[in-house]
């Protein structure tokens, strides 16, 4: 069970004469700590039909197989068995219930629990600082921390990596700093998860520094060398297009986990850098590592960004020769690349073929739905997501937003953003306002849009004044416009957008000279406004000289790479 081989295990457990409950147990815990939870909670119902009395220690594995929503109810399930059957609850069960409702999201149980605890080891203690700091609770996790300190426990690498943990969720790299010397000046070296916390946490250019300053800490201590290690330290320097660094680190591994292919992959279409993202996964093959979910979903990522749909259809194909399940993240990659790839009758396709969709992926049709102007489709999928118990968030209400700003739905926008802020008691970001901007503006009802900018929780940007400027274009409104793109030359005057809003405003009121103006005043600043690329797709006529079309920039050998799959 320990290497992973569960069916040489339970064939093993099959061919023994006589069982006990330790070999029960093992067999259980070793489904459980492999990610076959189901498999697990079966073996236990057998294990009872063959009347076999379950210990504490059998409860105690089966729980982590529950520590998630769907499998919460069977959860609850056995601590009422454990209390019926009469189990007393020792550290070992306390700590394993209190982890399930923690991860289960029922934190109030999970603090009860730990409060009725006769005796409370480390294990207990790092337990409900994990479950605070899981659950965005960072104050009551530092609280607990020092109440452990005053009961005179000496907190280990679990306690305060948790802490750790909690402050990058939320964005505090300072604290987390502040907290990992704090670590070594306990004398307690920080491992390889408390890094990993930190490079996670790192989403602000102006941290950068900090996740470099990490990064020879790891090389100091020996902890670059960490599979886990390097997967984080790829995915930081890419976030920050670094992807040079990124490349560096995975090729200097002698080893490569698909773990690790997968981070460098997905780096690279975040980077931008897809065609990059393609030749790694042609060397991922040669080298004879499997492509899983993951891989896929950035391949089809990456696949947007090119506008390469047949790609994208080769590695459709391999999700369905391989029986890789069309759910959730995969199935919404699906849906995006093909919408992005300009066949929405495909993305519907496999939309319709999703038996239960995520949140994520009614988010993905909508927005489809809505790039295309079939405004009517987005507002029914928003009304069936609803049907099917989901509650919108932000995304999908970005979604028909843009939906009735393209079909100039004043009104129905309105209700939307309405019932999104009063309703759900969301917050608008930017491009919520940029979009409730737009359909104010294209109306013509500019003091309201106006209005709108000024009670703004958040700074306006580019995008809130450029939807502004654009809806001057249809409206014709010189005077507003000028003034607009003053306000954007003061927040960028480098961004090209405004330029060629301003010269298109001047070419439709016949002010020529202004547009030439415009132009010129482009050009000084590196652009002409002409420069522009589209993407399509063509099937050239082949022959055995030229197996990949040049539109592709891949060499033969990436192209033949990728039709093996």
């Amino acid at each position: 069970m320990k290497l992973g081989f569960t069916t040489h295990a339970r064939q093993l457990f099959e061919d023994m004469p006589s069982k006990d409950v330790v070999s029960w147990n093992v067999l259980i815990c070793g489904y459980s700590q492999n990610g076959h939870p189901h498999d697990a909670l079966q073996l236990f119902v057998h294990m009872l039909r063959q009347s076999f009395r379950p210990n504490q220690t059998t409860i105690a594995s089966l729980l982590p197989s529950c520590s998630c929503r769907e499998l919460f109810l069977q959860g609850r399930s056995l601590h009422g068995f454990g209390i019926k059957a009469g189990l007393g609850l020792d550290p070992q069960l306390s700590n394993a219930l209190t982890s399930m409702y923690a991860k289960c999201d029922d934190l109030e149980a999970s603090h009860l629990l730990f409060e009725e605890m006769a005796e409370k080891n480390v294990v207990s203690w790092n337990t409900m600082i994990g479950a605070y700091g899981q659950n965005g609770f960072l104050d009551k996790a530092v609280l607990c921390f020092k109440e452990m300190l005053k009961e005179g426990l000496q907190p280990n690498l679990i306690s305060l990596t948790a802490i750790i943990s909690s402050y990058c969720e939320k964005g505090d790299v300072e604290s987390a700093v502040e907290c990992f010397i704090q670590t070594m000046q306990l004398d307690i070296k920080p491992d390889a998860v408390a890094l990993i916390s930190v490079l996670h946490g790192i989403t602000n250019p102006s941290h950068f520094p900090i996740g470099c300053a990490f990064h020879g800490y790891g090389l100091k201590n020996g902890l670059s060398n960490d599979c886990l290690v390097v997967n984080g330290l790829i995915s930081m320097y890419s976030r920050f297009d670094e992807i040079e660094a990124a490349l560096s680190l995975f090729f200097d591994r002698s080893e490569k986990p698909l773990a690790t292919w997968n981070s460098v992959i997905s780096g690279c279409v975040q980077a931008g850098k897809s065609s990059d993202a393609m030749e790694l996964f042609c060397q991922m093959n040669m080298y004879g590592q499997k492509p899983d979910a993951i891989t896929v979903t950035s391949l089809l990522s990456g696949c947007c960004q090119l506008g390469y749909l047949r790609i994208g259809e080769t590695l459709h194909g391999y999700i369905l020769r391989n029986n890789v399940k069309v759910e959730d993240f995969t199935g919404t990659a699906l849906i995006d690349m093909y919408t992005k790839c300009g066949r929405l009758d495909y993305a519907e396709k496999v939309f319709y073929s999703i038996n239960d969709p995520c949140l994520a992926t009614w988010n993905s049709i909508i927005s489809g739905y809505s790039l295309y102007g079939l405004e009517h489709k987005a507002f029914s999928c928003f009304s069936k997501l609803q049907e099917h118990g989901l509650e919108p968030d932000k995304i999908t209400f970005l979604g028909v937003l843009a939906a009735c700003t393209h079909g100039g739905l004043f009104y129905t926008g309105m209700e939307y953003f309405c019932s999104m802020t009063k309703e759900y008691g969301l917050m608008p970001n930017l491009q919520h306002y940029a979009c409730i901007v737009g359909l104010l503006g294209r109306t013509g009802l500019f003091k309201e849009a106006i209005e709108i900018i000024n009670n703004m929780e958040i700074r306006p940007d580019s995008a809130v004044w450029g939807a502004l400027l654009s809806a001057c274009c249809i409206q014709e409104d010189v005077k507003l416009g000028e003034c607009l793109a003053k306000k954007l030359f003061l927040l960028n005057y480098k961004n090209g957008g405004f330029y060629v809003l301003m010269s298109n405003l001047y070419a439709i009121v016949g002010r020529w000279d202004d547009v030439a103006r415009v132009r010129d005043m482009m050009r000084d600043i590196g652009g002409d406004g002409c420069s522009g690329a589209s993407v399509i797709e063509v099937t050239p006529l082949r022959d055995s000289n030229n197996l990949c079309p040049s539109e592709f920039h891949l060499n033969t050998s990436t192209w033949q790479h990728l039709c093996l799959y």
